[in-house]
This record gives C-alpha cells, structure tokens and sequence, in this order.
C-alpha cells in the first residue's frame, strides 16, 4: 500500500509521466520502484477514477503517458494517509510513507498514525524484551538487547515529532 501513497502524493503536486513519478519517488524516499510496481498501480489508479492518463505528443518519439490525479485521487490519498491498520503500523515503509506525507492530514490525523505507529513498536519491543529475559546466549541477547534500544529511540522520536504537532489543530 506504501507504494500507492507515494504515487498519489506525487501526482497531488501536479502531472507527471511514468518516467518521472518513478525518479520523484526515487529521490524523495530512496526506494527504486520497478515497472512491475509502477504500471500495475497507475492502471489500478486510472481503473478506479483516481487518475487520468493522457498521451502527450513528443518530436521524434511516441508519445508518453501523462498522469493527473482527480478528487477521487485526492479523497483516496487521504484515506490512505490518514489510516494506519494495525497490522501494516509496523511496517517501516507504510509509516515512512505516511510520515513523509503528513503535509496532507490535520494535526488530529497525523496524531492518530503516530499513536498506531507508537503501540506497533510497544508490542514488538514486548515481545522481543520477553524472547531476551529467557535468552542463555551471550551473543543472542547482545541482539535482542539491540533491537530493545531501536525500539526505545524510534519510541523517543515518535514522542518528539509528536511533540512538534500544534495542539490548537487538534
């Protein structure tokens, strides 16, 4: 689904071709999208009224493929942003997505995605704290220990961006 979010917030900012939604999400994101992920959502996108597709003429070329979001887009952008399941909070490129987006969502949206992200890393810090209390072997609880102290900083930043939200949008 992170996928779907980064397409449509690029396409929020304005038209794009395949070629260049690709790069935009590249470049904000680090994550390289192949055709095989790219294409499928456009079509699933267009199929459902979020996006138009359009060919632009190029000199020399066949033409390109150009894409632009519609309210339906708009609307569907939103939902995605501003709903984290449960099960997908843990999932570091579904936050990641939906924090770099947080732009688009009121301050009580944004709270809610922070607060489902925030109980995803309590309950996996749980149980990796449970597997290190009856863990024997030095170098497996060196671990365990580890991903504890991740857990706690990502915990730590969540509370700080939380921090940063402005209660009076709330």
């Amino acid at each position: 689904m992170w996928i779907e979010v980064l397409l449509l917030a690029k396409l929020a900012r304005g038209p794009l071709h395949g070629y260049e939604l690709r790069r935009e999400v590249e470049a904000s994101t680090g994550h390289t999208l192949s055709n095989n992920s790219l294409y499928p959502s456009l079509r699933k996108f267009v199929d459902a009224g979020a996006v138009t597709r359009s060919a632009e003429e190029q000199e020399g070329k066949p033409p390109r493929h150009v894409y632009r979001i519609t309210d339906v887009g708009r609307e569907m952008l939103h939902d995605l942003l501003a709903d984290l399941p449960e099960e997908l909070a843990g999932n570091d490129s579904e936050f990641l997505a939906r924090l770099g987006n947080f732009g688009w969502l009121r301050a009580a949206e944004q709270l809610a995605v922070l607060d489902a992200r925030d109980r995803a890393m309590a309950a996996k810090r749980q149980h990796i704290a449970a597997l290190l209390s009856g863990q024997a072997d030095p170098w497996s609880r060196t671990v365990l220990g580890e991903l504890c102290r991740r857990f706690d900083a990502e915990r730590a930043w969540l509370a700080g961006i939380r921090s940063g939200i402005p209660e009076h949008d709330n």
